[in-house]
């Protein structure tokens, strides 16, 4: 057995998480994910001002008090924190191993920067396998750090160098995949953003950890008395996080969802067994991130009465003021947030949101800034904004490509210098969509009684972004639950409940085994995070909105 913790989620994840872990009880691998779409621009703005920069200074720091308690433990640390720059940090941490008098070996993976490919882009990275940390690992690293990989590849690596996998073992692959992406959001999957949270505590959720085997079946449990849970529900959840159809394809392997099997295995310890893996796609994907212009936003309040109308004045005077020098993209949201006869000025208040985006930094700064605060004597009763309004910020966009992954020098720098060429695949397959028939459940006799109620009430929802398209994963908690669920929340449905897709491609996604739809909904985040072209960017939140969402719901089943 093989026991892999996370450490990390995100770039800014809890400091002390990498001691807890290791101080928390028995691994022998720990890894930490720090690096996300958003995260690629930050470094790649980094690295403009100081080149020997583009990596996760976090890390460092935390190493700086763990690096110690690591070697002591024999704990190996696998973490995609050399972002755009793994070799920066390489050199990085045997300079902070030797000033701290640790002895250990470090290694790194280099090969994802593609960015002489894309002419102008500010970052282009291949998202690699864990091919390449094995091969470290393998060499006797004790450190490993990599670029852009999938964040699975940090748990694939690892497991394929400790039980000898070859990139053909396409089962235990998968089933390491899996587990991968359970722990790759570290909390959220022990508690954290959890649809059902409520009766539990999960004020300060532990991290994650896998026990995995020689076949790739796993459990996903946590140390003993850290905070949180890990149960089906918690797992389901981040399984569905940031997912798509049936077939999830990575360079390591494509892991069928559809064969995920969950089952609980004692206090705080969910199995997950029966996951079938298929030969990985010839082509890897590329994120590209490039600044797409600049963006400014001005929120202006509105207090108690004739909120549309005051909505209205001074959307008419801002656009007026504008004239010729309007910003290319406008954009007005009106919150309506105030209550009838308020009992504080806030909840009487409501907010109108404007942001401007334009290539011009002119038009997004002084231009807007200026006829916003002009208006401040001259406009609706109560003209008010929640901070003044500055001279804009540029924002980035961010894009996927993909290339043929023998085009891609996947390289090893092993602890001694040696560079060794990570092989692909040899066989390899397209990872094309599973048709939906006869994947559906029989449908629950719904001749009862029906009651308006949140569809909260009975199915739990994980959402997230990839690019600018958003997932929202949505499971039933019973068997009955779900005999309704997969015939009612149909597509037409579920644009019905979120408004917002209309006119999208929205595309839903049978997972029976998780009792659970996947509904991946295309170019609702415009051009990705970076952009901020949505309220919720990042769509974080979009499932718990159709959560919240009213429908007809057998009364058997509340």
């Amino acid at each position: 057995m093989l026991r892999i913790g996370n450490a990390s989620g995100f770039y800014g994840d809890r400091f002390d998480a990498m001691k807890e872990m290791l101080t928390g009880g028995p691994l022998d691998v720990l890894t930490g994910d720090y690096l996300a779409e958003l995260t690629m621009l930050i470094l790649g703005r980094d690295r403009l001002k100081d080149r020997s920069l583009g990596y996760a200074k976090t890390f460092l720091r935390q190493l700086e008090e763990s690096l110690g308690l690591a070697h002591e433990r024999g704990v190996k640390i696998v973490a995609n924190a050399g972002g755009l720059n793994p070799a920066g940090l390489a050199t990085a941490v045997r300079e902070l191993a030797d000033r701290v008098g640790v002895p250990v070996s470090v290694a790194h993976v280099e090969g994802d920067d593609l960015a002489a490919r894309f002419p102008g882009a500010l970052s282009a990275n291949a998202y690699l396998g864990g091919a390449g940390i094995a091969e470290c690992l393998r060499a006797g690293a004790d450190v490993v750090v990599t670029g852009r990989v999938t964040d699975a590849a940090l748990v694939t690596g690892p497991a394929a160098a400790h039980f000898g996998w070859g990139p053909e073992d396409h089962d235990a692959l998968a089933g390491a995949v899996v587990a991968g992406h359970v722990l790759e959001c570290g909390t959220q999957a022990t508690g954290g953003n959890y649809a059902f949270f409520s009766g539990h505590d999960v004020r300060r959720p532990g991290f994650p950890l896998a026990e995995i085997h020689a076949d790739g079946t796993c459990v996903i449990t946590k140390h003993d008395g850290t905070g949180g849970l890990v149960d089906v529900g918690t797992v389901t959840a981040q399984l569905l996080y940031e997912t798509g159809g049936a077939r999830y394809a990575g360079p390591d392997v494509t892991a069928r969802l559809d064969t995920v099997r969950l089952a609980q295995d004692g206090p705080d310890r969910v199995r997950i067994s029966g996951v079938r893996g298929e030969a990985p796609p010839p082509r890897l994907k590329v994120g590209l991130n490039r600044l797409g212009g600049w963006r400014n936003e001005v929120v202006f309040v509105l207090t108690g009465l004739d909120i549309e109308a005051k909505a209205r004045l001074v959307q008419e005077q801002l656009e007026e003021a504008f004239g010729k020098s309007r910003p290319a993209e406008v954009r007005w949201e009106l919150a309506r947030t105030e209550r009838p006869d308020g009992d504080t000025e806030e909840r009487a208040s409501a907010y109108l949101r404007l942001v401007v985006r334009d290539s011009d930094p002119e038009k997004v700064g002084r231009a807007v800034s200026g006829a916003a605060i002009e208006l401040a004597l001259g406009s609706y009763p109560g003209f008010h904004v929640t901070a003044p309004p500055g001279k804009g910020a540029p924002y980035g966009v961010f894009e996927a490509e993909y290339v043929d992954a023998a085009e891609v020098t996947h390289t090893a720098v092993l602890p001694d210098g040696r560079r060794v060429a990570v092989r692909t695949a040899v066989h390899t397959k397209e990872a094309g969509h599973l048709e939906e028939a006869g994947a559906l459940p029989e449908a629950l006799d719904t001749a009862g009684p029906h009651r308006a109620a949140p569809l909260g009430l009975i199915a739990g929802a994980r959402s997230g972004d990839k690019g600018g398209d958003a997932n929202v994963g949505v499971w039933a908690r019973t068997d009955d639950a779900w005999r309704w669920l997969a015939h009612e929340l149909t597509v037409d449905r579920f644009r019905a409940l979120l408004p917002e897709t209309t006119g999208l491609s929205v595309v839903r996604h049978v997972l029976p085994n998780l009792r659970a739809l996947n509904f991946t909904v295309e170019g609702i985040l415009g051009e990705g995070v970076a952009a901020q072209a949505r309220f919720d960017p990042q769509a974080k939140a979009l499932g718990e909105w159709l959560r919240s969402r009213y429908v007809d719901i057998p009364e058997e089943l509340l």
